[in-house]
C-alpha cells in the first residue's frame, strides 16, 4: 500500500541571532562560529512567544493548506519534536489537534530527540499501511536554544541550537495528490551515549529546586569527559550504515540518490558524509542560516531545496538525522512533484 506525502510546512520565527553574536557572548572566534560551527545566524523564539505548539499550528496549517485537507478529516496528529514543551508532563499533540479542529483524530507523541523525523515517517506509514488510520498529520517544533549556556565550552556543539516548526501531512491512497511517496526506514540506536547529554536538574533524579537554578543546572550539558572521542569513530559509519538500509531496503543504492535532507552539523562533518553519498551541492542544503532546529532539520533542507529548485519530480530524497541517545535514523522518498 502506497504511503504518500501531501503536503508540508515550516515555520521559523522572526528573531535571529547571529554567529557573530554568539561568538561575543561565547568567547568563541567568529570564524570557528562561522566556518567550523556553519553558524551564519539562527532564528530564535522570544521569551513569551512562539512556544512549541504556536509554531507547530502554523506550520501544521500551511501543511493541510498545501495538501488541500480539512483538520476536520484528519485521523492522526503526532508530535514528534522537542521534549522541552510549553509545560512538562503534557501532551502538544492534543493541544495542537484541539487548536486546528482535528476533532476526528486521536493524538499522540513519539520522541527521538534530534532522529525524530525519519522514524515519524516511519511509524506513520506503517499504520497507514494497515489501515489504522487513513490521513495523519506529523507536527515537531523546538526551541531549545533556551537550553543552551553559553557560557558552557562544554556544551559548545549545542550553540547550533536554533527554533523552528515543520509539519508533513501523510495519507493512504492519495494518488495524483501525492507530492512524494514514502519508502523504507532504518535506524541504530548505541545506548552507551544515553547519558552524556542531559539537562542535570529537572527530573526525577534531581528534582528542581531554589538550589539547582540558582546552580545553573537548568541547560543542556555534556555530562561525560569522553563523548567526543566515542562518538567520532561510530557516528559517520552509522549514519551511512542507515542511509544505505533505507536505500537498499526501498531497492535503490547511492548512486540514485538525487537530495540529502541532512541534520545540521559542523560543515566538515556534513561535506564528509554527502561526499560519501555521492551528492554535489545541488544534492544537499546546509542550514546554515537555521542552525540545528532538532527535528524540523529535515523539512528545512527539504524547503530550501525545493526553492532552489535542487529537487524535481521523480528524484530520490533521504531525510538523514542523528539524535543524542543516541539514533541515527533514515528514511527514503520519491520526490512526485
Amino acid at each position: 500500500m502506497t504511503v504518500s506525502l501531501t503536503g508540508y510546512g515550516v515555520y521559523t520565527p522572526d528573531d535571529t541571532v547571529t554567529g557573530e553574536e554568539i561568538a561575543a557572548e561565547s568567547g568563541v572566534p567568529e570564524d570557528v562560529v562561522v566556518e567550523k560551527m556553519g553558524i551564519t545566524e539562527k532564528h530564535v523564539c522570544p521569551p513569551d512567544d512562539d512556544h512549541v505548539t504556536d509554531m507547530s499550528v502554523k506550520a501544521a496549517e500551511d501543511a493541510l493548506d498545501d495538501a488541500g485537507v480539512d483538520a476536520a478529516d484528519l485521523d492522526l496528529v503526532l508530535y514528534h519534536g522537542s521534549e522541552y514543551k510549553d509545560h512538562v508532563v503534557w501532551s502538544a499533540a492534543a493541544n495542537v489537534a484541539e487548536r486546528l479542529g482535528a476533532d476526528a483524530a486521536f493524538a499522540t507523541e513519539s520522541y527521538t530527540l534530534c532522529a525524530g523525523a525519519p522514524l515519524a515517517l516511519r511509524q506513520t506509514r506503517a499504520q497507514l499501511q494497515t489501515g489504522d488510520v487513513d490521513r495523519a498529520l506529523l507536527v515537531s517544533a523546538s526551541r531549545e536554544e533556551d537550553l543552551v549556556d553559553y557560557g558552557d565550552e562544554d556544551a559548545s556543539f549545542m550553540f547550533n541550537f536554533g527554533s523552528g516548526a515543520s509539519a508533513f501531512v501523510l495519507e493512504r491512497g492519495a494518488g495524483d495528490r501525492a507530492r512524494a511517496v514514502i519508502h523504507e526506514s532504518a535506524a541504530i540506536t548505541d545506548g552507551s551515549f544515553s547519558e552524556d547529554v542531559v539537562m542535570p536538574a529537572g527530573g526525577s533524579r534531581q528534582p528542581p529546586s531554589h538550589e539547582t537554578v540558582d546552580a545553573g543546572l537548568h541547560t543542556l550539558t555534556v555530562a561525560s569527559d569522553d563523548m567526543k572521542e566515542r562518538i567520532a569513530p561510530v557516528s559517520g559509519p552509522n549514519f551511512l550504515e542507515v542511509a544505505d538500509d533505507a536505500l537498499e531496503k526501498s531497492g535503490l543504492t547511492r548512486e540514485a540518490l538525487d537530495f540529502v535532507a541532512l541534520t545540521h552539523m559542523k560543515r566538515s562533518f556534513h561535506d564528509h558524509l554527502t561526499g560519501e553519498l555521492g551528492v554535489g551541492d545541488d544534492g544537499q542544503q546546509y542550514l546554515d542560516e537555521y542552525g540545528h532546529v532538532q527535528s524540523v532539520d529535515q523539512a528545512l533542507a527539504l524547503d530550501d531545496g525545493l526553492q532552489a529548485g535542487k529537487i524535481e519530480a521523480g528524484d530520490t530524497v533521504l531525510f538523514l538525522a542523528a539524535g543524542t541517545g543516541y539514533t541515527w535514523a533514515a528514511t527514503a522518498l520519491e520526490w512526485r512533484g
